[in-house]
């Protein structure tokens, strides 16, 4: 069977098992199962057993259940809300005042949890009551929600960074640190868009008399609500920064502290301890199972020779690297509006990254970028993850339609973001040279 024959079926087999009930995970599993049957043989279990073990047998990804549960433990006792409190004082008379209230807030807790849906669900719940009662406008209640939610795929520590350096063969120490000047970048163009747009129409986000606070008080709830954070922050990425520690060394640091934090100042109960890890069980039983099923099509598209035909094919063009790049991350932006994140990289992962090394394109920035697509994609109408993820957790009087208009700016603010790294790409280095 012709290679292009096979990378047809295996992507049609993919596209229809994504559509269909079955979770996705157990969905490609299925296909790598068939995959390997007809490419080979029926002795292929050996094959498959060895190759589901060294995928998930690593010490690679052992981050991820701390990263989940050091963010469960922190949302579920109360921490977070206090710290959104707080940091709406110190925004005054800004315009659009919740609105960037969201942006910072999102920025702030990807650093904590690593959970684009759980931040976006967060931010939603406890900040749409007041925009609608501020009489905001639809469009920056949900727009600046869904796009700082989407922030935790970028600002470490994140889960689904660990998860990428993983599948991609990619040093997730660097990766973890070279995403945090991006996923900052990211975060001031949202703020700075939201900002401008509220300042030319205030009518988007009226203005109200805010409660003055006196500067000692809110130096006292800062550092009672906040700083706290804040130290989580600093000693779970600063170490991995500074080199002090590896991935897994902060992670379990990390979540150490935010159990102290949260026994100290928060409401830490056996319920908090119990619904965390529970949580923290299951994301992580989700995640090993999409690395194994991504390792495994990896080698079916390997032993089919087509990861070696289609590698000769682009290499051959004639283009430059950067034009390729630039061509991948069309492909995953297309995807995106498809496709959820995960998907993506399982699917492309496994074709880009040969792809990368033959052409010397530098993996961490490559990895970046791709992160930061991905990121897009989150809001990208037909099917972005966080786009269903806002509408569960706000008012029917806020359709599809608002939603899908509202997201539209941010993506295009993430496309800068991208272009910006493109051109620059110290910002993504800088850090880790």
């Amino acid at each position: 069977m012709e290679w292009w024959l096979i990378v047809i079926l295996f992507f049609g087999g993919l596209l229809l098992a994504f559509l269909s009930s079955i979770p996705i995970a157990i969905a490609f599993l299925l296909v790598d199962i068939v995959g390997m049957y007809f490419v080979i043989g029926p002795n292929f279990s050996n094959q498959l057993i060895g190759s589901i073990y060294d995928s998930v047998a690593t010490f690679t990804l052992t981050p991820v259940p701390l990263f989940v549960l050091m963010g469960e433990v922190l949302f579920n006792s109360g921490l977070a809300l206090k710290a959104i409190g707080t940091i709406d004082k110190w925004l005054g008379k800004i315009p659009g005042r919740l609105s960037v209230l969201s942006v910072v807030s999102g920025a702030l807790f990807a650093s904590l949890s690593g959970s684009t849906i759980a931040n976006t669900a967060m931010l939603g719940s406890l900040l749409t009551p007041e925009m609608q009662r501020r009489n905001y406008h639809k469009s920056m209640i949900v727009g600046p929600i869904m796009a700082s939610g989407s922030l935790a795929m970028m600002i470490p520590p994140s889960t689904l960074t660990v998860v990428f350096g993983s599948l991609a063969g990619i040093n997730v120490g660097n990766l973890l640190i070279a995403g945090l000047l991006p996923g900052l970048l990211l975060a001031g163009l949202y703020a700075v868009y939201t900002i401008g747009r509220c300042w030319l129409n205030p009518k988007l986000a009226p203005a109200y008399e805010v409660e003055h606070v006196e500067f000692r008080q809110l130096l006292a709830e800062t550092v009672k609500n906040v700083l706290p954070l804040g130290l989580v922050i600093v000693l779970t990425v600063g170490a991995i920064v500074v080199g002090l520690t590896t991935p897994t060394e902060a992670a379990s640091v990390g979540t150490l502290i935010s159990f102290l934090v949260a026994w100290f100042l928060g409401d830490m109960n056996k319920g908090v301890i119990k619904k965390s890890i529970m949580n923290s069980m299951r994301v992580t039983a989700m995640i090993l199972i999409i690395v194994a099923a991504s390792t495994a099509f990896s080698q079916v598209l390997a032993f089919s020779g087509a990861t070696q035909q289609l590698m000769q094919l682009v290499t051959n063009l004639p283009l430059s690297p950067l034009w390729i790049l630039v061509g991948m991350l069309a492909v995953v932006f297309l995807l995106g509006m498809f496709i959820e994140e995960v998907s993506i990289m399982m699917i492309t992962l496994p074709i880009f990254m040969p792809i990368v090394t033959t052409m010397n394109i530098d993996p961490v920035w490559f990895g970046i970028l791709m992160l930061l697509i991905l990121e897009i994609s989150l809001l990208t109408p037909p099917v972005g993850l966080l786009l269903y993820t806002i509408k569960g957790v706000t008012p029917d009087e806020i359709t599809m339609n608002d939603i899908w208009k509202a997201a539209w700016p941010y993506v295009f603010c993430g496309l800068v973001a991208v272009l910006i790294i493109l051109k620059f790409p110290v910002i993504t280095m800088l850090l880790i040279s």
